[in-house]
């Protein structure tokens, strides 16, 4: 007899026999690029933050771009993927532009704040409408374009409330950050930049993962016994 532990850690497959959903593992490593995308892409951020402390504006925002420039290359000829590294570069290199033109390091990270309370906003907004982002973007990456969630009362109601969980979070987060920036606080918003970037957004991928997981398995039907 298969345990729940057994049942939760196997692929699930739905009633029509299509191809198996992947596994929680398996969905946390493609949408964080593994350890080694965490690391890659928090390279350049903490080149900047320590190149900017013992050195100027200027080589740590060249020294930031080259490295998430290596990062990519290095991808590229080993024929990896490289869509976690082209999104840092595209990151850095939009921050690096801005304090380059304006000569304030703080503006490094003015993208990445603005970013994030549009992103925060949105998530709330569709969650007041009933059409949940969290929930889309799930029939996106997991559910290869399928939305029957949309029929589900149950699916559609989890769905808004882990989308409120993602935008609470993500508005708290920037807001952290909006604050370090408008104080001028250049070096304790740059450690920001880190200790709130992939921890929260694992931690809410965790729970989002785990708890569409076991909302599905709840509401599908029981198979009747074999004879």
């Amino acid at each position: 007899m298969t345990t729940g532990q057994d049942r939760a850690a196997q692929p699930e497959t739905d009633p029509q026999g299509e191809e198996p959903l992947p596994t929680i593992a398996e969905q946390m490593a493609d949408q964080l690029g593994g350890w080694r995308g965490l690391v890659e892409s928090s390279i350049p951020v903490v080149v900047f933050v320590v190149a900017n402390i013992i050195g100027e504006l200027r080589p740590a925002v060249i020294a930031s771009v080259a490295v998430a420039v290596l990062i990519a290359g290095v991808r590229l000829a080993q024929r990896r993927p490289i869509r976690h590294a082209v999104n840092g570069l595209f990151g850095v290199g939009v921050g690096a532009a801005i304090a380059w033109r304006t000569g304030d390091e703080r503006d490094f990270y003015l993208p990445g704040i603005l970013y994030g309370i549009g992103y925060g906003i949105a998530l709330l907004i569709s969650a007041a409408i009933r059409q949940p982002l969290v929930g889309w973007i799930w029939s996106v990456l997991v559910a290869k374009g399928r939305s029957e969630w949309r029929a589900d009362p149950k699916l559609v109601r989890t769905f808004t409330q882990l989308t409120v969980l993602w935008g609470v979070v993500w508005l708290a987060k920037v807001g952290v950050q909006a604050a370090l920036y408008l104080t001028h606080q250049d070096t304790a918003l740059g450690v920001a930049r880190l200790a709130l970037g992939y921890p929260p957004y694992a931690l809410l991928l965790l729970i989002t993962v785990w708890t569409v997981r076991r909302v599905t398995r709840e509401s599908s039907p029981t198979p009747l016994p074999s004879a």
